[in-house]
């Protein structure tokens, strides 16, 4: 049989411990114990852990450690429906425990209220209340919602909360005792239920100090600290002794207090309200509004709140204060609305509002805007004019350059390559002619000199190409016309040439290599086609530039035009890689017996030097790359 002894201290469980058990424990500090529906006692012992000592005085121990904390439980309350215990502990945190089992934890970080845990509270519905420093949490079916200043309790901090005879709920508090009707804390935990954000406007009764509520400054660790009484009062711990509160004697004031705006001062100068909306002026830094509630009962717990429209998303929570301030406002139209609640928590719904408005700055207007657009734009239409004239000036220079190197190598080939080959051909036939006819020799010779006219012939028609450039003639028919002129054309072949729409300059390169194109196309016609007649076409069209070449001779055999020219002729193949260098499209048509057709297209926004912006910067961007 256990010995009873007289009550040392924290540590009771020595008075119901059997003797070989009670002895193993160090005495310590007891915080709170709690009685589950089996009988057992569950106490929260500093030093010893979690005890839970069964009817028969049997005693099992379960370090604060196992449990996962480092401090002690600082409240224990059973739930008798599920069959376990809700601890909360000294510096933060929820755990509910079942046997040796920690099956629910709970933290700040899961949406519990911060700090210290000083009440633990089972309602009818199975919810956990945890009253902590953070604020009043609920804990149901899993889910954490927390009551905070944030959602409308004057003040964070909370020491206990209990159910009245009407189903109020009421708090302790730092700012005094506050009482939430029924319905209120119903909606709010609908909300919550919901999944939606519940951020309720408390139409509460708060009784402070000038009620005889004082502090919960230094209260008692011990539990419980708040009881309902069998006549509805509610007993109490206050700093020094007991207090008591009777919710069914509290005197509601139910009028909602009138509500007024006073003042508005802008840069310490103050406005009148006889006009609406009141026009300020620009570059408003500090503005403050006065407003007040009419209520003469207790002014002192008037609460405030209001919402600048145009700026604030939320209602902003004033409690006592009776001014608003905002800073650096920008200019246009603004709606100030304001409410306020009197000493029982009733609340003026309709409000009251003041419009005003802030002139803008010459430099806040919208011309001053377009303003800058416009200048901004021209800046950049004046750079970009003056960089397509650095890289113009650019590809110029190159292409002088190697207009240059082609008539250098024009005037070698001449001096001195053709004369020489001439010379040659001029000493050969006359060394043939002294050969006698008939001679296989001289027959041979005759030969050569053949292929050595054509050979000299074709290297003039280089020469011919190398100073041919349209470049330095400037006027693209007019080239045209004048290489017509220098080939050999026959006795009946004539030339025609045409020119479709205004003409219109043409970018360099692609001058150049439409040029190179139609002349080789050209010659061809003239000198090997055996045309009668050829006939040239330049169209200057708003989509495209367009060149095309046609004659009625011999035309092309179609196995060379599958095979894209003849073996060591590179004209076919010379025009098709000039036509991909600026991104035309070349077409050509033959038939034996039917003539040939060549057509260039080059896109507009290519050829032209007034095409797009965009497709002209990016071609000169890759001319100067090259």
């Amino acid at each position: 049989m256990a010995t009873e002894r007289p009550y040392d201290g924290p540590a009771i469980v020595r008075a119901y411990a059997r003797e070989p058990d009670w002895m193993n424990f160090t005495p310590g500090y007891v915080d709170a114990m709690s009685e589950d529906g089996s009988g057992n006692v569950w106490i929260a012992h500093r030093s010893a852990g979690l005890l839970r000592v069964s009817p028969d005085r049997e005693v099992v121990a379960l370090p604060w450690a196992k449990l996962g904390h480092k401090d002690s439980a600082s409240r224990v309350i059973a739930d008798a429906d599920r069959g376990g215990v809700w601890l909360g502990f000294l510096l933060e945190g929820v755990s509910y425990v079942v046997g040796s089992d920690v099956k629910e934890r709970y933290t700040s970080a899961s949406g519990l209220a911060a700090g210290r845990v000083s009440d633990l509270r089972l309602d009818r519905e199975g919810a956990v209340w945890v009253a902590a420093a953070g604020g009043l949490s609920r804990i149901r079916n899993g889910r954490v919602a927390t009551l905070s200043a944030r959602s409308g309790l004057p003040c964070d901090s909370v020491d206990w909360s209990i159910e009245d005879d009407a189903d109020s709920t009421w708090l302790r508090t730092t700012c005094g005792i506050l009482g939430i009707p029924k319905a209120e804390l119903a909606d709010w935990a609908a909300a919550v239920d919901r999944g939606t954000d519940a951020r309720p406007l408390f139409h509460g009764t708060l009784l402070d100090n000038a009620d005889g509520a004082r502090s919960s400054a230094a209260l008692s660790s011990f539990s419980p600290l708040v009881t309902k009484a069998w006549d509805g009062k509610l007993w109490f711990v206050a700093v020094n002794g007991l207090a008591a509160l009777d919710p069914r004697r509290l005197r509601r004031n139910p009028l909602p207090p009138p509500v007024a705006i006073e003042e508005v001062i802008a840069d310490r100068v103050s406005y009148p309200r006889e006009g609406s909306p009141i026009r300020l002026p620009p570059l408003v830094r500090d503005l403050q509004i006065n407003y007040t509630a009419l209520s003469f009962v207790a002014p002192e717990k008037n609460r405030f709140r209001y919402r600048l429209e145009g700026r604030d998303r939320d209602w902003q929570d004033a409690g006592t204060r009776r001014q608003a301030f905002y800073t650096d406002l920008r200019p246009g139209d603004y709606r100030f609305r304001m409410t306020a609640s009197n000493n029982s928590g009733v609340w003026n719904e309709a409000g009251t509002s003041l419009d005003f408005s802030i002139a803008p700055a010459y430099y806040q207007t919208a011309w001053f805007r377009l303003a800058g657009v416009a200048a901004l734009a021209g800046l950049l239409a004046a750079l970009y004019r003056l960089r397509l004239r650095q890289v113009t000036r650019q590809v110029r220079m190159r292409m002088e350059v190697r207009l240059d190197e082609r008539e250098r190598i024009a005037r070698d080939l001449h001096d001195t390559l053709l004369q020489s080959v001439q010379g040659l051909i001029l000493k050969f036939d006359a060394v043939g002619k002294r050969i006698p006819r008939g001679d296989p020799a001289r027959q041979a010779i005759e030969e050569t000199l053949d292929r050595a006219d054509e050979i000299l012939v074709e290297g003039r028609d280089r020469v011919r190409s190398l100073r041919g450039s349209a470049a330095a003639l400037g006027d693209l028919p007019a080239a045209f016309q004048r290489i017509a002129k220098e080939a050999a054309q026959g006795g009946a072949t004539t030339f025609q040439s045409v020119v479709e729409g205004r003409a219109r300059d043409l970018d360099p390169t692609v001058l150049e290599e439409s040029f190179s194109i139609g002349r080789e196309a050209l010659l061809n016609a003239l000198a090997h086609s055996g045309a009668l007649h050829v006939e040239l076409e330049i169209a200057y069209d708003a989509r495209q530039f367009r060149l095309r070449i046609r004659d009625d001779g011999r035309g092309i055999d179609p196995e060379v035009l599958d095979r894209g020219g003849r073996s060591d002729h590179w004209g076919l193949q010379g025009m098709r890689e000039r036509a991909r260098r600026i991104g035309a499209n070349l077409e050509l048509w033959s038939r034996p017996g039917a003539g040939t057709e060549v057509e260039l297209k080059v896109p507009a926004a290519t050829a032209y030097r007034s095409a797009r912006a965009a497709a002209t910067t990016s071609w000169f961007r890759r001319s100067a790359g090259r």
